[in-house]
């Protein structure tokens, strides 16, 4: 059990590790937005499913749940507003010129 565990802590630092280098390489906050968003949660569901199977099926296993289902509700909803933000206070996606 642990290895499928250590399988998925090991994948959830894949996601977030590449989503922050797509942060920093990317241009402007459009393009940002969706590595932010995307590997955000596809990293923390990993590492959620890595503490599920390392911690058994217990009362934590259902928090951990409810904070998962809690993430993949408002992450889009966050990464939604912020690009709403954006295009409020006038900032203009970028052009490659």
């Amino acid at each position: 059990m642990t290895i499928a565990a250590n399988f998925f802590f090991g994948l959830g630092v894949f996601f977030m590790f590449f989503g922050v280098l797509g942060i920093i390489r990317f241009p402007d906050i459009y393009t940002r937005l969706h590595p932010a968003g995307k590997a955000g949660v596809a990293g923390l569901l990993s590492v959620f499913i890595g503490l599920i199977l390392y911690a058994g099926f217990s009362l934590i296993t259902l928090r951990i749940i409810l904070i998962a289902i809690f993430i993949v509700i408002t992450s889009p909803v966050a990464a939604h507003a912020i690009a709403r933000g954006a295009i409020e206070s006038g900032i203009k996606p970028w052009k490659n010129d």
